[in-house]
């Protein structure tokens, strides 16, 4: 009974946004540092191949000082170039809580400006400094002439990959950025699309000690290719190509393959999800824990029973919430 009422709700919430279209396919290689002949395909699969031999420096980003930075507003330049000005630039508003624990907060896809900004003031007022990053694409990054960030989740294949990278490049700069103001406990909060990012971060950066994910998923394809919000996106994939060479191209960008480097890690975790989730596929989540289990990855699982919208109202929000609030003040030492 449960289940079918968390169901409709989910398609419900779904059907409020009325710019979800279809875009057409696109390989994308001239986003990526890849040789564009006449086969495309090949192209990407090389790519690939490369950033998975040595993915330490394909997420690394060089170190700068060119921050600007008002007492609450940062913003520093993207370490990836993109032809529109408007995302060069990251964008971020910090919210002291004091102490030694700071972390960088990544909201959903297409998340409105004031996105989880509540929840930053709360964990404030709990001692729990926060980073609030807007991610490629998104708020003042938005460039005029696009309505959703479809240059992160879309059907240019290329464009896609490059632009998570770019985003988990941000989070490594960010991080630096706290670390120069005296934090020695760094952090991710992430939802959605933004735990997917922030889960490459931290396999990538031991520096992110303490994060918290609300939505767990494994394969980046899987989630589009199945999931109810971005049901628009396969139409213009499957017209191109299938669900296991969609797997290969977005390899690099997928939690699940980076899974093993945190073997045996003690970092706390906390994963929130949702049993009946229509957008991250509940299966999809089991997958991923039994990665962890495999692995020895030590993580706490929060599993409420409501899906991927139904998670950002009452009363799932308020638990959420305590959840986060909870597992952070703990880390604060």
């Amino acid at each position: 009974m449960l289940h079918r009422y968390i169901e409709r709700r989910e398609r419900s919430w779904h059907s409020r946004d009325t710019n979800r279209h279809p875009r057409p396919f696109a390989w994308g290689v001239e986003h990526l540092d890849a040789a564009n002949g006449s086969d495309p395909g090949a192209a990407l699969e090389a790519y690939v191949g490369r950033a998975l031999a040595d993915s330490d420096a394909y997420f690394s980003a060089e170190p700068i000082g060119d921050y600007t930075f008002d007492g609450f507003r940062l913003s520093f330049p993207s370490p990836v170039r993109t032809p529109d000005a408007a995302n060069n630039v990251v964008r971020a508003r910090f919210f002291d809580g004091g102490g030694r624990l700071a972390v960088i907060v990544l909201p959903q896809w297409n998340a409105q400006p004031d996105s989880h900004i509540g929840l930053c003031r709360v964990l404030q007022r709990f001692g729990v400094s926060t980073l609030r990053m807007s991610l490629p694409y998104h708020d003042d990054r938005r460039p005029d002439h696009m309505e959703r960030a479809e240059h992160l989740v879309g059907a240019n294949i290329g464009q896609t990959i490059a632009t998570n990278r770019q985003a988990v490049l941000e989070v490594r700069r960010a991080a630096d950025w706290l670390e120069s103001r005296g934090y020695s406990r760094l952090g991710v909060l992430g939802t959605s699309i933004g735990s997917s990012i922030g889960f490459l971060a931290m396999a990538h950066d031991p520096r992110l000690v303490s994060n918290a994910f609300i939505h767990v998923s494994t394969l980046f394809a899987d989630v589009v290719w199945r999931g109810l919000s971005t049901a628009h996106v396969r139409a213009s994939l499957e017209s191109a190509l299938d669900l296991e060479a969609l797997r290969r191209f977005w390899t690099p960008i997928s939690p699940l393959p980076f899974v093993p480097r945190l073997a045996g890690s003690r970092r706390p975790m906390l994963c929130i999800v949702g049993k009946y989730d229509l957008s991250f596929p509940y299966d999809l989540t089991r997958t991923a824990f039994d990665a962890f289990d495999r692995h020895d990855v030590a993580h706490r699982r929060v599993v409420l029973p409501c899906g991927h919208y139904t998670m950002g109202m009452a009363p799932f929000r308020e638990i959420v919430g305590f959840n986060v609030v909870r597992f952070f003040r703990r880390c604060r030492e």
